[in-house]
């Protein structure tokens, strides 16, 4: 498996369609979380026990039910603040173009979706991200987590661990801002 870079590209991994070494993937991301955000990983930790005895076919499924057959539960940013408006054309435009300049490869999902916009993140200087944060990723992922919350779906667990690494974005972006 390739090294990691960070927590939002650990959390990346597990938000994409699971392959074969899907639970290899959750491990490494609750490792990289622990020492950047221990809360958020004891959430990867609780996915973790939760699917650990599911088959691939089953997280698979898992998967697809939660993220693509749920519109209201979609991982793309601009889907979630934008829906179909015109706006979420210009949104996409605008990461594709931050995805380019920092070198993020698309990995066959559009450009607002959280596979890149968690690492993308780690990119970002520490204003434009707490900036980024408040403005787009939060109020995205809140609707994203309510959409699952308190129906028994393992992925509550993940979205609140992406929940808590956004906090820590804005947070230390914020900190770093006002002491800067």
């Amino acid at each position: 498996m390739t090294e990691l870079t960070g927590p939002g590209e650990a959390l990346s991994r597990i938000l994409e369609y699971p392959a074969a070494d899907y639970h290899d993937k959750i491990a490494a991301c609750r490792k990289a979380l622990e020492g950047f955000r221990p809360e958020a990983a004891k959430q990867v930790a609780e996915f973790e026990e939760a699917v650990r005895d599911l088959s691939l076919e089953q997280l698979q499924e898992l998967f697809t039910r939660t993220f693509d057959l749920n519109p209201v539960c979609s991982l793309e940013v601009g889907w979630q603040l934008y829906g179909e408006e015109y706006a979420r054309g210009a949104f996409l435009v605008a990461m594709r173009r931050r995805l380019r300049e920092c070198g993020i490869a698309e990995k066959g999902e559009l450009p607002d979706h959280l596979i890149h916009v968690l690492p993308l993140l780690e990119q970002m200087e520490s204003g434009e991200a707490s900036l980024f944060c408040a403005e787009f990723l939060e109020p995205a992922v809140q609707k994203m987590l309510a959409s699952i919350e308190g129906k028994g779906n393992p992925y509550e667990a993940v979205m609140r661990s992406v929940r808590m690494l956004v906090e820590a974005w804005r947070s230390r972006s914020l900190a770093e801002v006002s002491h800067g």
